[in-house]
């Protein structure tokens, strides 16, 4: 788990972007199965593959 993430470009690597992660887990407790049904879980993970921009 964590707080944020940091997408990096195509080689030679740069930054490309840093997305902080702010997750509501239900009931509190902060496991991954429990904090992938937080509401903004999907949100971040479109936006994360979004900015990986992978072409297959």
């Amino acid at each position: 788990m964590s707080d944020r993430v940091v997408v990096l470009s195509k080689r030679p690597a740069t930054i490309k972007d840093i997305i902080p992660i702010n997750l509501t887990c239900p009931g509190g407790v902060r496991t991954p199965m429990k904090c992938r049904e937080a509401p903004e879980f999907r949100y971040y993970f479109n936006q994360i593959w979004k900015e990986l921009d992978i072409h297959v």
